[in-house]
C-alpha cells in the first residue's frame, strides 16, 4: 500500500489546489513531500488564475489586478498575495522560463473575451499557453531533461483537451466553444447548444470520439517521455494521465453524458490506480533514471 504524508503549505495555497482539481491534487499526493509542496505551490497560481475567468460573470478586474500583482512581484517589489509570492518564490528557484509565465497568463486573459476557436491549428495556440507550459513548469520542478520538454507538453495538451470535451455543458453556459468548430460543422452541428444538438445526437457522438481518438494520439506520443521520469516520481504523474484516460474511455462508450454530469474519477479509483502503480514499480528494478511502462 502507497502511503502519504502531511505536507506543509500555506493554508490558501493548499485550498486553492483542493478545491480546484479532484485528480490532480489526490494524484500529487504521491509525489516526495518537498516534491508535494512545490506542486501545490505552483497549482494554486494557476487555479487562482483560472478562477477568475471561469466564474459568472467574470472577475475582470481581479485578474488584471491578480496579473499586476504577479508583474510587481517577480520584479522584486513586495505583494500581500501570499498564491503570487509562493508561486514567484518557486519560479526563482526552479527558473521557470519568464516566456512560460507570460504564455499561461496570456491564455488565461483571452479567456475573457474568446470564445470560439474555428480550427484545431488556432486551438493549439491556446493550449500551449493554457496547458503545455504548465507541463514544463512540472519538468522544471521535477529536474527533468530538456529531452522531455516536448513529451511533457503533450501531456499537458492531452489532459486539457479531455478537460474540453468532459466540460462541454460547462463551457456552453459561460458562452465558450473550445473543441474547433471547423470540424463541428463538419457534422452538420453550430454549437453544443443541448436543445439543437439532440435532434443530431448521432453526429455529435461521431464527432466526440474522433476528438477522443485525437487525445489518444497525444497521450501516446505524451507516454514516450515516461523513460525520462524517475520512478519516485513518475507514479503521480502516470495515475494522473491513468485517470484522463479512464475519462476519455468513460465518455467514448457514452458521448451524450457530458450533458449529464462532469464526469471524473472518484478519490476511491485514484488511490488504487496509484497502488496498482506502485506494485507495479515494486515488481521491477527500475533505474532512478527511468522506467517504460509499456
Amino acid at each position: 500500500m502507497l502511503f502519504h504524508k502531511t505536507v506543509k503549505v500555506e493554508p490558501e495555497v493548499y485550498k486553492l489546489f483542493k478545491r480546484g482539481s479532484r485528480t490532480y491534487f489526490n494524484s500529487t499526493l504521491f509525489f516526495p513531500p518537498e516534491v508535494r509542496t512545490e506542486v501545490f505551490r505552483l497549482y494554486a497560481f494557476l487555479r487562482k488564475a483560472d478562477n477568475f475567468v471561469d466564474v459568472i460573470p467574470q472577475d475582470v478586474d481581479g485578474f488584471f489586478q491578480f496579473r499586476e500583482e504577479y508583474e510587481k512581484a517577480v520584479n522584486g517589489y513586495p505583494t500581500s498575495d501570499v498564491v503570487v509570492r509562493e508561486f514567484v518564490a518557486l519560479s526563482n528557484e526552479k527558473k521557470f522560463e519568464p516566456a512560460w509565465v507570460e504564455a499561461f497568463l496570456d491564455a488565461m486573459q483571452s479567456d475573457l473575451y474568446h470564445k470560439t476557436y474555428e480550427t484545431i491549428d488556432e486551438l493549439c495556440k491556446y493550449m500551449y499557453g493554457s496547458a503545455e507550459v504548465v507541463g514544463l513548469f512540472m519538468a522544471k520542478i521535477l529536474g527533468l531533461s530538456e529531452e522531455s520538454y516536448i513529451y511533457a507538453r503533450y501531456l499537458g495538451r492531452a489532459m486539457q483537451y479531455i478537460n474540453f470535451i468532459r466540460d462541454i455543458r460547462e463551457d456552453f453556459i459561460l458562452g465558450r466553444q473550445y473543441l474547433p468548430l471547423q470540424e463541428l460543422m463538419e457534422y452538420g452541428i453550430e454549437g453544443f447548444d443541448p436543445y439543437l444538438i439532440c435532434p443530431k445526437i448521432q453526429s455529435f457522438q461521431t464527432f466526440i470520439r474522433r476528438q477522443i481518438l485525437r487525445y489518444f494520439e497525444w497521450q501516446k506520443i505524451a507516454e514516450k517521455g515516461y523513460r525520462y521520469i524517475p520512478y519516485r516520481y513518475l507514479i503521480p504523474i502516470k495515475t494522473a494521465a491513468d485517470m484522463y484516460k479512464w475519462t476519455a474511455k468513460t465518455i467514448y462508450r457514452t458521448p451524450s453524458i457530458v450533458f449529464l454530469h462532469k464526469v471524473k474519477p472518484n478519490k476511491t479509483r485514484i488511490f488504487l490506480n496509484a497502488n496498482v502503480n506502485f506494485i507495479q514499480a515494486m515488481r521491477f528494478k527500475f533505474p532512478l533514471g527511468g522506467m517504460t511502462w509499456f
